[in-house]
């Protein structure tokens, strides 16, 4: 385990200093978020007039690390469909869940279904 997975919803809690927040900033020099998370996160801002730009400049500030949405996460996140299509997991969700399985990291988010989720990696829930 080298570091922790971000979901968009805990990078937008961050973002956004919602409840959970400060446990994003206590692991960011610790921290990856898939692209495709990160693209969630700036899709989000881009719906808030001026949130796009910047939501980029406060997420180029931050030590945490871009993970490449590869192959082998892709063939994961496939194959996860089934075992959380009945919690409401999107793509974005299972992109995430896949990058801390191919890691070995805990991941972190604010979605309180993933508690029921038996995937073999930590998943810290935020709030």
């Amino acid at each position: 385990m080298s570091s922790v997975v971000l979901d968009a919803s805990a990078l937008l809690a961050f973002l956004r200093r919602e409840p959970g927040g400060d446990k994003v900033l206590a692991s960011l020099n610790d921290a990856v978020i898939s692209a495709v998370n990160l693209s969630e996160v700036l899709a989000k801002a881009a719906e808030i007039p001026g949130g796009f730009e910047a939501a980029k400049l406060a997420l180029k500030g931050l030590p945490s690390q871009v993970a490449p949405f590869d192959e082998e996460q892709g063939v994961i996140a496939a194959g996860l469909r089934p075992v959380t299509r009945s919690l409401g997991l999107s793509l974005g969700d299972r992109c995430c869940l896949a990058l801390g399985l191919v890691q070995e990291s805990p991941v972190m988010t604010t979605d309180r279904e993933w508690v029921k989720l038996q995937l073999g990696i930590q998943i810290h829930i935020l709030r």
